[in-house]
């Protein structure tokens, strides 16, 4: 049996993990659908959708995936243009909730390339959402200029808040191991820091390392 599932389609940063396992083998592969179909008319034209159907068909070469054998897909909107492609080229697929142990593998898939884009573990490992918006919002501007080129800026939520009038301060901390979040090292207590502000759905403080 296949089974075909996707991580990262909810995140602000990043492409979007497609990966497909032969259950009885746990054989597994997977592409990243590119940030920049995201953007612009790509994003309004839905090109995100159409190219899970390429990194399929790649996939599948991978696998000698048959017609014949049994293809479970996610009921999720990201597959819309891979079921049409399957009925035309009659796989026998069957929509559903995809389980272990590709929901668990396919999400640390989706967490390491994050992490290689450079979100910090810590910040994951401390958030119990560390993909929900704001939170990685808040990953964003504490270093806007360089990981703005990350997000998925075809969003309206992204035109709502990617362009926030931030305000730099200073001052001391006033707790120990803060996590500084551009350089992703602890901040001591006392340590002079730098700081963020902006104001989203509700007014927030990003602390930095002094010189960070």
């Amino acid at each position: 049996m296949i089974q075909i599932d996707d991580a990262g389609s909810g995140s602000l940063i990043g492409g979007t993990c497609i990966g497909i396992m032969r259950k009885e083998t746990k054989e597994y592969y997977y592409d990243i659908i590119p940030i920049e179909l995201y953007r612009d008319s790509a994003f309004s034209e839905k090109k995100y959708i159409e190219y899970v159907v390429t990194i399929v068909s790649n996939l599948f070469k991978k696998l000698n995936v048959t017609q014949s054998e049994e293809i479970q897909v996610c009921r999720g909107y990201m597959f819309d243009s891979l079921r049409k492609w399957l009925r035309e080229n009659e796989y026998n697929y069957t929509n559903c909730k995809i389980d272990e142990p590709l929901q668990t593998i396919i999400e640390k898939t989706f967490e390491e390339y994050c992490l290689n884009l450079g979100l910090h573990r810590d910040y994951i490992r401390f958030n119990k959402y560390p993909f929900h918006f704001h939170t990685i919002l808040k990953w964003v501007y504490a270093d806007y200029d360089n990981r703005k080129k990350y997000c998925k800026t075809g969003w309206k939520s992204w035109k709502k808040y990617g362009n926030l009038e931030t305000t730099v301060g200073s001052g001391l901390a006033m707790k120990d191991n803060i996590l500084c979040l551009k350089c992703g090292n602890s901040i001591k207590k006392n340590a002079r820091i730098k700081t963020i502000t902006y104001t989203s759905n509700r007014k927030t403080t990003i602390i930095l390392h002094e010189n960070c």
